[in-house]
């Protein structure tokens, strides 16, 4: 459970309020200089504590690369990132040792393994995916060697929706909020709302749209590796995503086959299609139009208010909300998905590449 991908491989470990969480990408091609600054900003896009409309926990989230870097360059070898963990307050979870809260991985962690880190949900706590995040970085920028982007942003926030089709957006202004929404008239009322939703002591979701541009024709198989397969799995594995549907996605069913069908047509001795109802995939295999797909992210499932429940004994009892939390996931969300994105993408061109960096770009 704790590795992904196939060439382009990670493992993540730590625990919320364990040492350290932290990364090992193995798979990496040698020769690619990173651009630890990058890395850095990436992580500090996820980290708590960031805005008010975030978790206050204050981690400043300096990731420390202590192996597979020389003269700044990868060497082929695995890359160990970590991140030291500052400001985790267990106490804050004491009142929950012997407690399933409503929602959460306690009891059917408890239930698998036999024991649980209670402390901020251990091993299942979304702070995992910094690890995830810092891996991104390196594989965005092994993209960004071939052209290819990966640009996430958030286009909903409960029943607040921006226009769906991204081509009407600008985003390049996804960064100039606190929200991370290229709409900025309707970013503020996204932030309002959530911000009334803290003070209400409630949580409330939303949904992280996402852009991979340039990718090159061909990537992804046609029976069980299909891309848009991957990107689905990719994306169910970040905590808190309840779904996921790319191009037409569920919309597609009230359409027509000749509504929905993409024809092609030739420019530029390239051939591409007229519309992308498809999302860039077909037949589960990478066709050079823009891959686009959508993330729903449920309400935080930690209140601030007391909730009904059992403990391990299967007694009733009360779990009252304690410790620093989202009131809205999505703002945090959106260099995650952007990292799940890369981490595909980049697995995938090096599947149909040479494992040698000079060759595969």
């Amino acid at each position: 459970m704790n590795s992904y991908g196939t060439l382009f491989k990670i493992t993540t470990f730590g625990e919320s309020h364990g040492e350290a969480v932290g990364v090992v990408i193995d798979g990496c091609p040698a020769g690619l200089e990173i651009d630890l600054d990058f890395v850095q900003n990436e992580l500090d896009r996820r980290r708590p504590g960031q805005s008010k409309i975030t978790t206050q926990r204050q981690e400043e989230d300096k990731v420390q690369i202590i192996a597979g870097l020389f003269e700044g360059k990868t060497q082929g070898t695995p890359i160990t990132m970590v991140v030291w963990n500052a400001d985790a307050r267990s106490k804050d979870y004491s009142h929950i040792a012997d407690k399933f809260r409503p929602s959460h991985a306690d009891f059917t962690y408890q239930a698998k393994y036999g024991s649980r880190d209670y402390r901020g949900g251990g091993r299942s706590s979304a702070r995992e995916t910094l690890a995830r995040v810092a891996a991104g970085a390196v594989a965005k920028q092994l993209l960004q060697r071939v052209g290819i982007s990966v640009q996430a942003y958030v286009s909903q926030v409960g029943n607040l929706k921006i226009n769906p089709n991204y081509l009407t957006l600008d985003l390049s202004k996804t960064e100039e909020n606190i929200l991370r929404c290229p709409d900025p008239e309707m970013a503020e009322k996204m932030i309002e709302l959530i911000d009334q939703t803290r003070k209400n002591r409630d949580t409330i979701g939303g949904v992280v749209s996402a852009v991979i541009k340039n990718v090159p024709v061909g990537l992804g198989e046609p029976v069980f590796d299909k891309l848009h397969a991957e990107l689905g799995k990719a994306m169910l594995g970040i905590n808190a995503v309840k779904g996921f549907e790319y191009g037409s996605g569920f919309d597609g069913v009230e359409m027509y086959g000749s509504q929905h069908n993409d024809l092609f047509y030739t420019e530029n001795d390239k051939i591409k299609t007229k519309t992308n109802h498809s999302g860039g995939i077909q037949g589960g295999i990478s066709n050079g139009e823009d891959i686009y797909f959508r993330v729903a992210f449920k309400p935080v499932a930690t209140l601030m208010i007391d909730q009904e429940s059992v403990n391990e004994s299967g007694e009733s009892v009360t779990v009252s909300g304690k410790g620093r939390h989202d009131p809205c996931v999505v703002p945090r969300a959106v260099p995650i998905v952007e990292a799940m994105s890369a981490l595909v993408i980049a697995d995938f061109y090096l599947r149909s590449k040479n494992s040698k960096l000079e060759k595969a770009f």
